[in-house]
């Protein structure tokens, strides 16, 4: 099965335009197709059917959004899309990636009002740090920030710890730890003698 879907799936970024197949949808299944093949015939259709920009203030709203959302978006989506597979977004339920952010932070920057501006991150752009100053989020668990290999080293110190503390000799030499604790009771111990020197 896993196979099957790896033949079926889109082989974009790396795959070249000559070897890349136009989308379709067959039997219920979308077929690979090249991003950049899709943008340039997008491209050509809306030459032929946009020979001039239309008024934004009083064409349709399929004009507004075919000639001013979709050639902005769809190249968003697609960088997104691309980051989405490199945090394994697709192989996990749960990931440290949120998407709305991801595109946020793209869309800002590719603004062709900010073309010779540097880049801005996405919790330093203005309107985003003003909303989070009234709506701070959760901090993201700590499981969604580490690494695999961070991840597997606290799973195995955790075991080796575990392992070992059950063994036969660490169980006695905990046990008599108790019991001399309980037997002596070092706090109580230090009370008295502190009540003993304050009485002096």
């Amino acid at each position: 099965l896993l196979v099957e879907y790896e033949a079926e799936r889109p082989q974009f970024p790396d795959v070249p335009e000559s070897e890349c197949g136009s989308g379709s949808l067959e039997a219920g299944v979308l077929q690979p197709f090249c991003v950049e093949e899709f943008y340039s015939a997008d491209t050509a259709a809306e030459a032929v059917a946009f020979p001039e920009p239309p008024d934004p203030q009083t064409c349709s709203p399929q004009d507004y959004i075919e000639y001013y959302i979709f050639p902005v978006l769809l190249p968003g989506l697609a960088e997104l899309l691309h980051q989405a597979e490199k945090e394994k977004c697709f192989e996990r339920k749960r990931t440290k990636f949120i998407a709305c952010d991801f595109l946020t932070e793209w869309l800002y920057n590719k603004n062709p009002k900010r073309k010779d501006e540097s880049f801005t991150e996405f919790f330093s752009i203005p309107f985003v740090n003003d909303w989070l100053k009234d709506h701070p989020r959760p901090p993201i668990p700590l499981s969604l920030l580490l690494s695999e290999e961070a991840a597997s080293i606290v799973i195995q110190s955790f075991w080796r710890g575990y392992r070992v503390r059950c063994d036969s000799e660490i169980q006695e030499l905990r046990q008599w730890q108790k019991q001399l604790r309980e037997e002596k009771n070092i706090i109580k111990r230090v009370k008295e003698f502190w009540t003993k020197q304050e009485a002096k």
